[in-house]
């Protein structure tokens, strides 16, 4: 049996497009793998980044706080020995003694203030981070795109047809008869040879 050259080349054109549809399709199947990978792998980071985050926040915050007890509790004793001390010496709390007790309670104050003002700053400073770390999960993000089998093979079935149809326009250019005209031919001589009943 012999085998027309354009057949054989219409034949390995389809075992080509075949083989390259799986190749393909194989290959759209690791990009999606490696699409999700990289997406996980982000939100990962960015779940990571922001549990050190809340863990330094807590860390500063529980910081602030002791300070603030153990100033509070200096604050206390110092007045405290004030107190016992003048009332020991026998004297009576009067506007110096109560302006130097007031200058305590001042300079505590003022340095509570300072702790809530730089735990403020901490706290703005944690949340700015935070959206650093969610802009950061979104850039590290890809987008993701699941194989489309039929889109392959419709891409490489049309590659196929494309082969045929200008192999066939190659015949016609070189005088050959292109299996259109072929077709053409028979159905005139069937026409005109044969009743249209029996056809």
């Amino acid at each position: 049996m012999c085998i027309e050259p354009t057949t054989a080349l219409l034949i390995a054109s389809a075992a080509s497009s075949a083989m390259n549809f799986q190749q393909q399709k194989q290959q759209a199947k690791y990009r999606y793998a490696a699409q999700v990978r990289q997406n996980n792998l982000a939100r990962e980071n960015a779940i990571q980044r922001a549990a050190a985050e809340t863990l330094k926040i807590r860390q500063i915050t529980k910081q602030k706080l002791e300070k603030g007890y153990f100033a509070a509790l200096k604050a206390k004793r110092a007045r405290a020995t004030y107190i016992s001390e003048a009332g020991a010496a026998g004297l009576a709390l009067s506007g110096s003694t109560n302006a130097l007790l007031a200058n305590f309670y001042r300079q505590e104050g003022n340095y509570k203030a300072s702790l809530q003002r730089n735990m403020n700053v901490n706290i703005s400073q944690y949340r700015r981070n935070l959206e650093a770390i969610q802009f950061g999960q979104k850039a590290q993000s890809t987008y993701t795109q699941q194989p489309n089998a039929p889109l392959l093979f419709a891409s490489n079935a049309l590659n196929v047809a494309n082969t045929y149809y200008g192999m066939e326009y190659q015949k016609e250019l070189m005088g050959m008869k292109s299996q259109r005209q072929k077709t053409l031919e028979q159905n005139q001589f069937k026409q005109k040879y044969f009743n249209s009943e029996y056809i």
